[in-house]
This record gives C-alpha cells, sequence and structure tokens, in this order.
C-alpha cells in the first residue's frame, strides 16, 4: 500500500501533516469519514452555485439548479429537470 508521503508529489501539504490526516481519516471510522465527505462535497457544492448565481445574475433557485447541472453533468441530464 502507498505511504501517504507517495501522494506529496502532487499535493501541496507537508509529508507530515498528510500522514497525519491519513491516521486522522483512518481512525475516523467509516461513519465518520461519510460525513466529513458529505460535508465537503455540500461546501463545494454551494461555492461552485454562488459562483454561478454571480455569473448569471437575477435566477430562481429552479434555473440555478438546473444551470449546476447542465454545467457539471451536461445538458441531456440538466433537460430531464425540464420535464
Amino acid at each position: 500500500m502507498s505511504s501517504p508521503r507517495d501522494y506529496n508529489a502532487v499535493m501541496d501539504t507537508h509529508p507530515d501533516a498528510a500522514a497525519k490526516q491519513v491516521e486522522w481519516m483512518r481512525a475516523a471510522g467509516p461513519q465518520r469519514r461519510f460525513e466529513m465527505a458529505r460535508s465537503l462535497t455540500r461546501s463545494v457544492v454551494q461555492l461552485a452555485k454562488r459562483a454561478l448565481r454571480r455569473r448569471l445574475g437575477d435566477v430562481t433557485p429552479q434555473e440555478l439548479d438546473r444551470a449546476f447541472v447542465a454545467l457539471h453533468y451536461g445538458e441531456d441530464v440538466a433537460r430531464l429537470m425540464d420535464a
């Protein structure tokens, strides 16, 4: 298995800090890791939607959701929201 130090070439995290992060993640257990991943995903989606809202201006929440889906999943998927 790879050591956290193996990933330092693509990370901006100090190898000791990366090793500690991996240690904490392993100790957290599956439920906590899932909660952390879900929280990070929510944050990223909120930031992406905030950026879209700045770019698109005054749009409804539905229009914003559709624009998000079109951008990230493609127009074919976004069209499914039109029904």
